[in-house]
Parts: C-alpha cells; structure tokens; sequence
C-alpha cells in the first residue's frame, strides 16, 4: 500500500465522470454557458432524442472529434427506456474512463426522471454533476404565448414515466392553472386524471408540441376534445407535448410571438457544406425557419503539392510582405499545411495578412492571427484590391504578396494588386469540385417546390445545384448575397426575390427574414390566410 509522504510515479486510473446538462425545451439558443462548456470538454455525448442533434451543429458548441456520439433512442416496441436501462447505458461509457455528457431535455431533474440515473452513478462509484437547464414547463408556455405570472397561480407536473397518479394529480382540480408535460401516448390518461381531480370537461386548455422547435405546433381546445386535438396533428406517440388547462390558457390572447416569427415553419434549403453554413442556419433559426444544407462542391487538396509546399517554405523564409486569404478554405487550407510541417500561427510574425472580409478575419482569428486589412466597404476581391495599399519602395522591403486560393477563383485580385505595384504569388491552396447529387427525395422536393425559400452564397452554388439537383420551383423564394450571384442566377432562369444588402450569410438571412415579414403583412392586409410558399406552389410566380 501506498502511505501518505512517499513517492509513486504511477499516474492513478482515470475515474469515469457524468455530467447531467439540461438542453431547454428545443431552442439550441438556451443552451447555458455550463452546457457548452460541458460539451467541448466531453469524451461522450449521451442524446435523449435524435432531436438533439441538432443541438449539436449549433455554432456556439464545440465537440471534439474523437468523442463518442450516441442516442438512447426507444425500446423494441417504440416505447421510451425505463431509468435502469438508460442508467445502464450511461454507466457503461463512464466506467471506462469517459466523461460522459448527458444532454436531458429541459432541466434534468425538474423535467425528466434522470434522478434513478444519477442514483446508478452513485451506487456504480462514478462521480456526477448537473448543469440545470431551462425548465420546458415554463418555457414551452411563453414559447406558446401564455403568461402565467398573471394566472392565478399554477401547478406543474411532468409525466413521461408510468402513469398519472392521484398523488400527482389530486391538487389539480383547485388549481387555476395546470401546465402538464406528457407523450402523445398519455394525453388521454391525462384528461381522465384531470377530471377525476375535479376539473370540467370544458376548461380551456392549449396543447403545444415541440415547444421551442422550428416544427413548434399549439392549438386551443377544451379537456373533453383535447384527445381529438391531438390525434388530429398526427404526431408520434412518443412526441413530447405540453398541455395548459385553465385561466392561462383562456387569457391567451395577442401575446403569440414565436409561431408569429416572419420565417416560422419555413422550410429553407442552405447549399452549402454543414460547417460552413452554420453561421446563417443559426441566425435562420432564429426567425423560426428549419434549414436543411445540401453540399454542392467538395473542397479537395490541389491535385499537386509542390506549389502550396514552396510557398509554405517561402512565407517561412521571409520571401513575403503580405498574405491575402479570400475565402475562410483558403485559411483552413494554409493551417493545414502548417500542421503537417508543424508550424503555428507565430510563422506569421513580421508579415502583413489581408483578409477579404469579416467571415475570412474571424477565421484568422481563431487561428490566433489579427488581420492587418479588412474592406471597409465591398467585401469581395474588387473591394480588397480597392483599398490595399500600393507597393512602396522606401516602406516595403519586399514587393511579393502570398495569395492562396481556389482554383477556380477569378483573376480580380491578383490584376488589383499587380496594378498597384506587387508581385503576386497566386498559388492554388485548395480545389473545389462538384459535389454528388443529393438523395432523390431532396432533389423531388426542390424541383416540386416543398422548399420555401433556397439561400444562394456564390455564383457557385448557383451553379451547381442546378448541376446536380435541377432548378428550384418557381414558386420557391430565390435569395442571394450579391449582384453578381442574381445574375448567375437570372442566366439560370430563376427569379430573384432577396439580394443582401451586404455580402456576408447573416445579412442574407436577415434579408430573407425582412422579405417574409413584408409579405405576411401584406397577406394579413388583405384579409388573406398567411400561406408559406410551399403551400401556394400552384400559383403564379408573383403570388410568392
């Protein structure tokens, strides 16, 4: 046995550790800075629903690489795992050492029965934690528009485990207000319990489903018709839904805002790659619109690596006055090359970096570079060369500027720069190819008009998903983040709606959202039904 004073230079096992985080109702923004920080730290990551993944591709949350992702999902029959099993399932990844996150639906212990499961991390000698999270008994009502602070008071319950028992129940019939938290599968039992307890048959009541989510639905109903409210919408029987009874949801009168964002239920299709898209997928949730990205080119390595290898060695060497990056794939291509000969950002010392815009900048940054140039005005190549500096034979001791780029980028720059006295080094750090069609459901809906809105980032992705999934319906809203995209696309036949007023993807999207939020207006003006495109796709163009 090891005594206290004497020396060992065995380093002690690595203990298994999980840490409970609450998620919120559906709305990856109310994520806390506890649950991110969690993440970026975890070895494992434990879903209560595939839902939760999207979670996951939120800008904001960083999960390494090597972590092992995985889903609690359902029993055999569909039914939801009873606390042992998932237990079991929690404790087998943290007894080999993992620290285990455990992303639980609303707050952890308020909302879900995670208590068994902490109580098996106790028992197994696994140390635990809690994140809280927002509770979805109080979220997914203001989600729904409902205030309770003026309800008259409320009584909450959250049953997804077994039944509904008098013990939880009993208290209800003297309430004002009642917000239950359930499944599709148990809405019927609850309006018996509810009864029993002594509420009438004709309360009103507001059921939501997917609170918090793009795919939100909330509809008024009485207790007695609650069962064919819900059976109406279809859902799963494992759905979650909440359920309002009472003074609450009689009250709800103008306070909807979330079903009211000017995107909401929108379904936008982003051709893009998934990291790149992130940015505008974020801020497009935020109006309440679902993106779904399509890949439509493949960043590959140049077909040689001699160029990028030379100019490598060259930046190294001080060949260099200044590096221009004009893509953030250009900055990830040079990182990249940087690791295999296992530079860092410090090789950058003594040079000048450009970048062509706010996205590239932030890139550089988390490379830890602080770019010297930024355009003031037009974010693009034209805008780049119009404000760097001419060459100066007293100020600069070289003359030679590093641009790495795509191979298909166009010669704007480099004619810019050679204009202003530089000798421009154009190298082809990275090669963009079309990428393969996307499965043929995708290419049905966007050539049958399911999606509401398409997102253009470049005259590219124009381009290409017309190459490899056909042209947009016409009654598909066409936004684009410049001039020279629309005309790509006016060559292509599509009719533009949106163009950005500046070209970065979160002002396209808060283009698109401002268009959305002018046409509801514009229906709701005219006495009309707000109608998402893809459910006018059989009108004229205009109608849109």
């Amino acid at each position: 046995m090891q005594h206290p004073g004497t020396s060992s230079t065995a380093a002690p096992a690595a203990r298994g550790r999980v840490i409970f985080v609450g998620t919120g109702p559906g709305d990856p923004d109310l994520l806390t800075l506890g649950a991110i920080a969690a993440l970026a730290d975890a070895s494992a990551v434990i879903l209560d629903t595939e839902r939760q993944t999207e979670i996951l591709a939120h800008p904001a949350v960083k999960v390494a690489e090597e972590a092992d992702v995985s889903i609690l999902g359902t029993t055999e029959t569909g039914r939801p795992l009873s606390p042992s099993v998932r237990a079991k399932f929690v404790l087998k990844h943290a007894s080999a050492g993992s620290r285990v996150v455990r992303l639980v639906t609303g707050d952890p212990f308020l909302d879900n029965a995670v208590a068994d499961e902490a109580a098996a991390c106790v028992k197994g000698g696994i140390d635990f934690e809690v994140v809280p999270g927002v509770s979805s008994l109080t979220a997914v009502p203001e989600y729904a528009g409902i205030d309770l602070i003026h309800s008259g008071g409320v009584q909450f319950a959250a049953v997804t485990d077994g039944k509904f028992s008098k013990a939880n129940t009993s208290q209800w019939g003297g309430a004002a207000t009642v917000v239950c938290s359930t499944l599709v599968s148990m809405v019927g039992s609850l309006v018996d319990a509810a009864k029993a307890s002594g509420r009438p048959g004709g309360d009103h009541v507001v059921v939501t489903l997917h609170g918090g989510s793009t795919e939100q639905i909330t509809l008024p109903s009485t207790l007695d018709e609650l069962v064919l409210a819900v059976e109406s919408i279809k859902a799963p029987a494992n759905d979650p839904l909440h359920v309002i009874m009472g003074a609450a949801a009689e009250q709800r009168r103008e306070l909807s805002w979330y079903e009211t964002k000017p995107l909401f239920g929108w379904k936008v299709l982003v051709p893009r790659t998934k990291d790149q898209a992130a940015p505008m997928v974020a801020r497009l949730r935020t109006y309440g619109a679902h993106s779904e990205e399509v890949p439509t080119i493949s960043v590959e390595p140049p077909r040689s690596p001699l160029q990028m290898d030379k100019a490598v060695r060259g930046l190294v060497e001080g060949r260099y006055e200044w590096v221009a990056f004009t893509s953030v794939n250009a900055v990830k291509a040079v990182r990249e090359k940087f690791e295999e000969y296992g530079l860092d950002a410090r090789a950058f010392s003594g040079l000048k970096v450009a970048a062509v815009g706010s996205v590239t900048a932030q890139a550089l940054r988390g490379w830890g570079i602080e770019p010297d140039l930024v355009p003031q005005g037009e974010q693009s190549a034209a805008g780049l060369a119009a404000e760097f500096p001419p060459f100066d034979e007293v100020l600069d001791p070289i003359n030679r500027v590093f641009l790495p780029r795509a191979d298909i980028a166009t010669e704007t720059l480099t004619a810019g720069l050679t204009g202003l006295g530089w000798e421009v080094e154009d190298v082809t750090a990275y090669r963009t190819v079309r990428a393969t069609p996307p499965p043929a459901p995708v290419r049905e809906a966007i050539k049958t008009g399911k999606f509401d809105a398409v997102v253009f980032t470049s005259s590219s992705t124009v381009r290409n998903l017309v190459g490899i999934a056909g042209k947009p319906h016409p009654a598909t809203v066409i936004a684009v983040i410049g001039p020279a995209t629309a005309k790509t696309c006016e060559e292509h036949g599509l009719r533009v709606d949106v163009v950005a007023g500046k070209p970065s993807v979160v002002d396209l999207a808060d283009a698109l959202a401002a268009f959305a939020a002018e046409r509801r207006d514009a229906f709701l003006a005219e006495g009309e039904p707000v109608l998402k495109p893809s459910q006018r796709r059989t009108s004229p163009r205009r109608r849109v």
